[in-house]
């Protein structure tokens, strides 16, 4: 039995990527695709973890464990794909840095992988915040599109090679402190009354989540922006906050839902098996046919009383 490591061979594979005739040399190394794919891991068992959990609730309360398994499974497939070198592309950095050999070369390696991960997963993340705040949808919805914008442009600006990168940056900055002011502010208020423990949890959960989130302008800046960081560096920077971002995140929100109902948030969700509204129980065909020759009879009734009362007038 040949019992010898097998090594990762996925930069050997997929890593040959030319743009222009020229490839990438400011790329990840095998280090960094190791990495990468340990991330993937933790966001697979991540996903495993809330899915699972959710079997403890009934079906109408798993809102939160199907977000938030969602984030980290869509998640692990992007990091399974920076980890094996693709979703990538070559971009001329703005700063040439050849006295630093880290990050010496023509072309960055740039994953726009992690933005479609972004796109999807940031506002999903919102939504457990937001939801869990009991906030109006109106509000939610402005607020995840304000995300979105925060997202794309700093993909634009990633792909950009000038110095009109740092425009995007800006553009994307000013959408984030508008959603970092509706969740440390506007939602922390609406959180507060629907009751202490609700609040406690959305306060642990979004200062977190915006504590973190300031960071990822600092790590874009020195990664895709100023070139300043060498890719494998990148890998474990952006790794580590989207761990504790997401599956960290995660667990303290499934761990604060454990006693709050999502009727207490404005969450009515039935099932099929639940009891109708006021009390009303649903109606076999039978029972509608038998229901509608009754109510032809009680109309029939007062189609009569109402022409002897015009008879009689």
């Amino acid at each position: 039995m040949d019992l010898t490591k097998r090594e990762n061979n996925a930069i050997q594979a997929n890593g040959n990527h030319f743009v222009n005739g020229a490839r990438s040399d400011i790329a990840i190394t095998p280090h960094g695709s190791d990495w990468y794919f340990t991330v993937c891991a933790v966001m697979i068992v991540s996903s495993f973890a809330f899915a699972g959990l959710s079997f403890t609730k009934p079906r109408s309360h798993r809102i939160f464990h199907y977000i938030t398994a969602a984030i980290t499974m869509v998640a692990a497939i992007a990091y399974f794909t920076m980890g094996a070198d693709l979703g990538e592309t070559g971009i001329q950095p703005e700063f040439i840095r050849p006295n630093n050999h880290l990050v010496a070369g023509n072309l960055r390696e740039i994953f726009y992988v992690r933005y479609i991960d972004w796109v999807i997963t940031t506002p999903l993340l919102l939504l457990d915040l937001l939801l869990t705040a009991g906030m109006p949808w109106p509000t939610i919805l402005y607020t995840l599109l304000i995300d979105e914008i925060m997202i794309i442009t700093g993909l634009v600006g990633s792909l950009v090679t000038s110095s009109y990168k740092w425009g995007y940056y800006v553009f994307g900055c000013i959408a984030f402190f508008w959603v970092a002011y509706t969740v440390t502010w506007t939602a922390r208020k609406h959180a507060m009354a629907v009751g202490p423990d609700v609040h406690k949890t959305y306060l642990i959960c979004g200062v977190w989540t915006i504590f973190l989130w300031f960071l990822y302008p600092i790590a874009w800046g020195l990664c895709e922006g100023g070139n300043v960081i060498s890719p494998d560096s990148e890998a474990v920077f952006y790794g580590v906050l989207d761990i504790m971002a997401k599956p960290v995140f995660g667990a303290l929100l499934i761990w604060g839902h454990r006693g709050i109902e999502p009727a207490r948030l404005g969450l009515h969700i039935r099932d099929y098996d639940d009891p109708m509204p006021g009390g009303l129980e649903r109606k076999t065909e039978k029972d509608l046919a038998g229901n509608g020759h009754h109510h032809h009879g009680v109309t029939d009734g007062n189609t009569a009383t109402t022409t002897g009362a015009s008879t009689t007038v």
